[in-house]
């Protein structure tokens, strides 16, 4: 059951349990047949990068990790160039990594955690949240499609094609 839940930023000492968060899912993309996160990335170090450059999120239920996120409040260098069209100019909020943890996983906490970025990014006047997902995630596209996320193309991260995606929050 969730309750209590707590958007916070990620600290050091939580690597290690990131770290699992981001197998799991690593390894629930895999089953699912998909080709997203199967070549090393993300790994140990983009965590403590993301830690280290003030981005790393963890949504807690009851002061357990439930998922991770990076939240960048900055302009992501790939979605300059888009096969499509944003919705908006100016500055915008990035998320990367999306990952719940194996006991929290189809329980709506991802839905959740989106909600709480938009909230965010609300209280830090960013009312623009750019997302990208691969073709095959269809959990992340399911989730992006209940919270009206509009699709506005393709960019390509880390050399692959990627469905872009954008939210005007009000």
């Amino acid at each position: 059951m969730l309750q209590k839940l707590n958007l916070r930023k990620a600290q050091e000492s939580d690597v290690e349990i990131i770290w699992k968060i981001l197998q799991h899912a690593i390894e629930r993309r895999k089953s699912d047949g998909s080709d997203q996160w199967q070549n090393g990335y993300p790994n140990v170090q983009s965590i403590k990068d993301d830690i280290e450059n003030g981005v790393g999120y963890v949504y807690e239920n009851e002061e357990k990790i439930a998922c991770y996120a990076a939240i960048i409040f900055d302009i992501e260098p790939a979605y300059e160039i888009i096969d499509g069209k944003w919705n908006s100019s100016g500055k915008y909020a990035v998320v990367h990594r999306v990952a719940v943890s194996n006991e929290f996983a189809g329980k709506g906490i991802a839905t959740q955690l989106f909600l709480e970025i938009e909230n965010l990014a609300k209280s830090q006047d960013y009312f623009v949240i750019k997302v990208d997902t691969n073709f095959d995630n269809l959990p992340m596209l399911k989730i992006l499609e209940k919270l009206k996320y509009q699709y506005c193309g393709k960019v390509y991260f880390r050399g692959s094609e990627r469905k872009a995606f954008e939210k005007i929050l009000k």
